[in-house]
């Protein structure tokens, strides 16, 4: 809350010694008001106070209180009638007075009186701490003034009994699928994590994560999970292993269950307090919150990024290009690597805490943010967004009318102008060609156009799945290689592809053995050239690994075209391509002796030369192996 708890008991202190009633009755109601706020008992100080009005109808210094209280308990509509019944009675009050009344219309909505009272109270007080929120908050009512003109379709949505209860549900966490939700549930008192699976278009009965990760003495919460469900970051409080208040823990999905989690140590943990962590699809990159020093503000948004030992790095702020002298939260990062999602109360908004999103531009400098818009924001806190893969939707927690407990989990469409980048995703299952069982391997995902790896893990030990997510709008290597295996090598191109039917396919990768052939579906050539293009280094350099691997292969190198075009010169064409690859394998310290090339022209077609997508897949290299 913007106006804190202390300044509120200040201000309440001040006035209830203010004892200036000349009728019994309400100086006494007044009096036992000021000892009810002292116990923090404010429903009683509510009664009392509206006694004393109502004994008195001029007693200034009651309404002033009892527009306090209201205040503090959020009833801002009946603090807002106060305060002007006390200015009624006498317009020469004390500026924290007009300050009182500028932020109850400020939160009931009334943007353009709040500014001329915040105005007003800094013609009177230009110095203090109050002054300075109310230079904020004239911000806040500039920015709203314009924003409630333009509001933006909401219209969120509770996602059922499967998930909410009587109990608290909030913090939820979304798989890059769609397909399993991770959330904070509450239960007298103890915080721990809950699951849920989308199936038949709607979320099925929630259930414990896992023994593993909840206890019954300590509290689980504020979480993220990486796009293809196997790693959950979260947050710990006052743990034995915590090296702070709260520490960020980590733990990976074994088959069904998940392993011990484990704090992630320093740098990301320190002394502090550390929570909310958010992933970067790449597995590479940890956003997080802390109140550490060297930020902006009381709380920041910071991050670490795995370094080449395979270690957490430094923890670098975020800077001013998202935090402020205000607090920033609940950082989310989209699955594609390039929209951030955040909760502040520093950027210009409708106060408290509102969602804001930023986008990452090409040169790796995160953009102004931006307000998501009202009415999802308003007055109230708003934090805590997570947003599908496919930008369709967003989850939150909120404790909405209707709802079945204190706080609920909801969906709603996010704006089309706040929405991410179009991202798509490859899910399967990675098996042993001729035994169908599952094999836990290797599976790397490469943007060639800037030559990143966008993944990079293994298979699950027991099921062999795994799901990658790849931005719209470039094109990548897939590549699948374990111990004893030939690797398997794909293409994706994603310029122009429809988002809504991600891939999902079944890799079968065979046992290296003479005469096992693998197409390497990433080298490429001009048109009728056979000088070796950029984009195809990554998957020489994969095939150079798997004979620096295996040192007792030898392969075979074979070029082949489509059909179009004369058949000798398709078959030089040809042969000077696998040539290329030769020449690079050798300039790459691999023993001449262990290779050979051929050129096949149109002679070993895989698809029908009658369309286009055939002749695409016949142009291509292969190799052999001739020796084990």
């Amino acid at each position: 809350m913007r106006f804190c708890l202390f300044l509120c008991f200040s201000f309440l202190s001040f006035c209830v010694f203010a004892q200036n009633s000349g009728n019994k009755k309400a100086q006494n109601a007044f009096e036992n008001a000021g000892a009810a706020i002292q116990k923090q008992d404010f429903s009683g100080a509510e009664q009392l106070l509206k006694t004393a009005v109502e004994s008195d109808p001029l007693f200034q210094n009651a309404f002033i209180v009892l527009a306090g209280v209201y205040k503090i308990q959020r009833k801002y509509p009946e603090a807002k009638g106060a305060y002007q019944k006390a200015i009624l009675i006498n317009k020469n009050v004390k500026p924290e007075v007009t300050f009182g009344l500028a932020e109850t219309e400020f939160a009931t909505q009334d943007y353009i009186k709040a500014k001329q009272d915040f105005e007003a109270f800094l013609a009177l007080d230009a110095s203090s701490d109050r002054a300075k929120k109310a230079k904020k908050y004239l911000l806040d009512c500039d920015f709203a003034i314009s924003a409630v003109k333009k509001p933006v379709k909401y219209s969120p949505t509770n996602l059922g009994p499967g998930v909410n209860t009587t109990d608290a549900e909030y913090f939820p966490a979304l798989t890059a699928d769609g397909e399993t939700l991770i959330f904070t549930r509450q239960v007298n008192g103890n915080e721990d994590f809950w699951t849920s699976q989308f199936k038949n278009n709607a979320w099925g009965q929630a259930t414990p994560l896992s023994a593993k990760i909840n206890t019954a003495r300590y509290n689980e919460g504020a979480q993220t999970i990486s796009p293809d469900g196997k790693y959950l970051f979260f947050t710990g409080c006052n743990r034995p292993d915590g090296l702070g208040r709260c520490d960020i823990y980590v733990s990976h999905r074994e088959g069904k269950d998940w392993g011990e989690p484990y704090n992630v140590g320093k740098p990301v943990n320190s002394e502090y307090w550390e929570s909310q962590p958010a992933i970067s699809p790449d597995g590479r990159t940890l956003y997080f919150i802390s109140n550490r020093p060297g930020g902006s503000g009381g709380y920041d948004i910071w991050k670490s990024t795995i370094t080449d030992d395979a270690k957490w790095g430094p923890a670098v702020n975020l800077g001013p290009d998202i935090n402020t002298a205000y607090d920033e939260n609940t950082p989310f990062l989209h699955v594609d690597g390039k929209t951030l999602y955040f909760s502040s109360d520093g950027w210009p908004g409708f106060g408290n805490k509102d969602i804001y999103y930023s986008r990452m531009d090409d040169s790796g400098k995160w953009q102004k943010p931006i307000n998501i818009g009202y009415p999802i924001n308003s007055f109230d806190d708003e934090s805590g967004l997570v947003v599908s893969a496919d930008g369709n939707f967003g989850l939150f927690s909120s404790n909405l009318k209707n709802g079945f407990g204190t706080q609920d989990i909801y969906s709603f469409g996010i704006p089309e102008q706040a929405r991410p980048a179009k991202v798509t995703y490859v899910k399967g299952i990675v098996r042993d060609k001729d035994t169908k069982k599952t094999i836990e391997s290797n599976v790397q995902v490469i943007d060639l156009k800037t030559n990143k790896t966008v993944f990079d893990d293994y298979t699950d030990p027991e099921t062999g799945e795994f799901l990658a997510v790849m931005p719209i709008g470039s094109d990548y290597l897939f590549n699948v290689n374990a111990e004893g295996y030939l690797f398997y090598s794909e293409n994706f191109e994603l310029k122009a592809a429809d988002i809504n039917k991600p891939y999902q396919i079944e890799v079968a990768i065979e046992k290296i053995k003479q005469g096992g052939n693998v197409t390497l579906r990433n080298i490429f050539f001009d048109t009728n050239k056979f000088n070796l293009l950029p984009a195809s280094i990554r998957e020489l350099d994969l095939l150079i690994d798997f004979l620096h691997q295996n040192e007792s292969v030898n392969i075979e190198i074979q070029g082949h075209t489509d059909n179009v075009g004369d058949d000798k010169m398709n078959e030089k064409l040809s042969f000077n391509r696998a040539n290329a690859v030769y020449d690079y394998l050798i300039k790459n310290q691999i023993d001449a002796k262990r290779l050979t090339f051929k050129g096949f022209g149109a002679s070993k077609p895989i698809a029908d030369n009658k369309t286009e997508l055939g002749r695409k897949n016949n142009r291509r290299t292969s190799f052999i192996i001739t020796k084990i």
